[in-house]
């Protein structure tokens, strides 16, 4: 027989069908778990779950999300993540089956499988043995259609609810592409303004420029006055002193009026006394 090839990193819808399905029928014909099944109350609940961590395991494999895997597979977010992490039994026994086929270790159990499919088991055991283990897996291969079914219901539903996001997204995307439009005219706008601002700004600098040409002059203006009221002082001091000369000139010039005045009295006294000389002799 052929080696079975299983595709443990699935990429294409099919593949991860065909892990989903390899997975479940492996892990359900493994001892353990024909052992937990047996139980016909119980059986549905297990495969459910089992059907479940399958197809979560599998779309893991594929790199789909946690959010991915839930509305594929009508789950919660929540539910899907017990799997996954092995913290829910059905999610143990799945991972453990991936391991073991990674392994090699589960190729004579999937070549049983598909004898069962092929009613070639009679080959390998009893007859009556293989009449309970064909109508056992029978029963389970029914069971797991009625799942299987389920899961495509509600990879359909989900798949509605996916369209219906989607045109959610549309309608978001066309206001948001309005309110693009309007920030992108408000931006034009705002870059008017600020070029408006910069020319503003770049004539406040040569103000700014201007007035600080301006501020120097007047502090040379302000040094030039303090200059001049100090010649002022010095002004007013030469002034006032050559006001004291005028003073003391004109007081000389009297006194010399005066002494002219005195001088001339005793020329006139001298005259005299030369004509009174003169009489005499």
């Amino acid at each position: 027989m052929a080696e079975i090839e299983i595709p443990l990193n699935p990429i294409t819808r099919s593949e991860i069908h065909q892990l989903e399905s390899i997975l479940l029928f492996a892990t359900l014909f493994r001892p353990e778990v024909i052992e937990l099944i047996k139980d016909p109350a119980e059986r549905l609940t297990w495969v459910d779950s089992l059907a479940v961590a399958a197809g979560a395991i599998a779309r893991e494999k594929a790199r789909m999300t946690v959010s991915e895997i839930a509305r594929e597979l009508g789950r919660t977010e929540q539910t899907i993540r017990k799997h996954l992490k092995g913290e829910s039994k059905a999610g143990q026994l799945v991972r453990e089956t991936y391991e073991l086929i990674k392994q090699g270790k589960l190729n004579e159990l999937i070549k049983t499988i598909e004898m069962i499919e092929k009613g070639g088991l009679k080959e390998v055991v009893a007859k009556e043995e293989y009449e309970r283990l064909l109508q056992e897996y029978e029963k389970l291969k029914q069971e797991y259609e009625e799942v299987k079914a389920k899961v495509e219901a509600a990879e359909l539903e989900s798949l509605e609810k996916a369209k219906k996001e989607i045109e959610e997204l549309k309608s978001k995307i066309e206001k948001l592409e309005e309110e693009k439009k309007e920030l992108e005219k408000e931006l034009k706008e705002s870059k008017v303004k600020l070029m408006e601002y910069e020319a503003k700004a770049k004539r406040v600098d040569e103000v700014e420029s201007k007035l600080k040409e301006y501020e120097e002059k007047i502090k040379n203006v302000e040094e030039l006055e303090r200059k001049v009221t100090e010649l002022e002082g010095k002004v007013k001091e030469k002034e006032k002193a050559v006001e004291e000369l005028e003073k003391e000139k004109e007081a000389l010039e009297n006194k010399i009026k005066e002494l002219e005045d005195q001088i001339g009295r005793l020329k006139d006294g001298i005259r005299k006394a030369k004509e009174i000389l003169e009489e005499l002799l």
